[in-house]
């Protein structure tokens, strides 16, 4: 198993990179093989302080670097020696198996539709946030940012690639499907809603319970929420800023700990034919190792191949 590492995506890198692989290497009985893509100098260097074994670990040299905040179509066609570029060259090459960083978000969602490509039958990859529970389970809220309008058959493909990851990945059998809305009552909505219930409902790939609303995010009516990026970038920014306010106030409850981003890493680009996934910009070590820990799930449960498997019998 190869897992490509973007060592100088972030606003901390390469070092929280670093400290994420020491972590993964000293927490891990069975660690993949990375490969890390980014100024070998400054890896090596990193790499040697923190006493990281180099049996493990392939340094692949890339120069430049793609800022935040540049054009991602741009900057990909501009940097081919950049650290996510070289990154999807080895993914598409089939030298790794899956690819992470934390670097610029367009660039690694332009990457994964240009060199790997949609799942056959996915209008629209997607991207989701795991939603802690009152409870102590986790959700999985999908559309959060990329598709902010939608078609009602995208939020039919989001429960279907939702309910794989959350059945493959976060462990949840048979999980609950609820459409976000305004409202339980069938029928409730706007158009988008009105028209996406009845594709919910008839589907039979998925476990649709009806209509969450707002109040119902934090509880266990639903495991895997569905709705358009817009409405779902909203929600997430909400759900980061309760935990900033605890913070802020010094509340310590092992509840509003779970918002802290780094527990889960990044999020996974889904619908796309190889294992992406995109770490928040200020990601620390600790949220490294849980994306290769992600990745390396991934791979091991054959998620992908589940997912071309659903859309086959579509």
């Amino acid at each position: 198993m190869n897992i490509g590492l973007d060592m100088m995506g972030g606003d901390l890198a390469p070092l929280e990179a670093v400290k994420g692989l020491q972590l993964y290497f000293n927490e891990t009985s069975s660690p993949a093989h990375l490969f890390l893509s980014g100024d070998e100098t400054q890896i090596n260097v990193l790499l040697k302080e923190h006493h990281i074994s180099s049996q493990k670990i392939t340094v692949i040299h890339a120069p430049q670097v793609i800022g935040m905040h540049e054009h991602p179509t741009k900057a990909l066609k501009e940097k081919p020696q950049s650290s996510i570029a070289v990154g999807f060259y080895l993914l598409a090459n089939n030298k790794i198996d899956a690819f992470i960083s934390a670097g610029n978000t367009g660039a690694m969602m332009v990457g994964a539709l240009f060199s790997i490509k949609a799942i056959d039958g996915v209008n629209r990859p997607t991207i989701s946030t795991i939603i802690p529970k009152e409870n102590g389970k986790t959700g999985l809220l999908l559309d959060v940012g990329i598709n902010a309008d939608c078609k009602p058959e995208n939020l039919n493909q989001f429960a279907i690639l939702g309910s794989l990851y959350a059945q493959y990945i976060l462990g949840i059998e048979n999980p609950k499907v609820g459409l976000m809305n305004v409202g339980e009552e069938e029928g409730k909505g706007n158009l988008l809603t009105q028209a996406a219930y009845p594709l919910l409902k008839e589907n039979k790939q998925i476990n649709f319970v009806g209509n969450t609303e707002g109040r119902d995010i934090f509880f266990d009516k639903a495991d895997v929420m569905v709705c358009d990026g817009f409405t779902g970038n909203i929600i997430l920014k909400l759900a980061e800023s309760l935990y900033e306010i605890t913070q802020n106030k010094k509340i310590h409850h092992q509840y509003f700990d779970q918002f802290n981003f780094e527990i889960y890493g990044g999020t996974p680009v889904l619908g796309v034919n190889k294992p992406v996934i995109i770490g928040h910009g200020i990601s620390k070590g600790r949220a490294f190792k849980n994306m290769i820990d992600v990745a390396q799930k991934m791979i091991a449960t054959d998620l992908l191949g589940k997912m071309k498997a659903s859309f086959t019998i579509n």
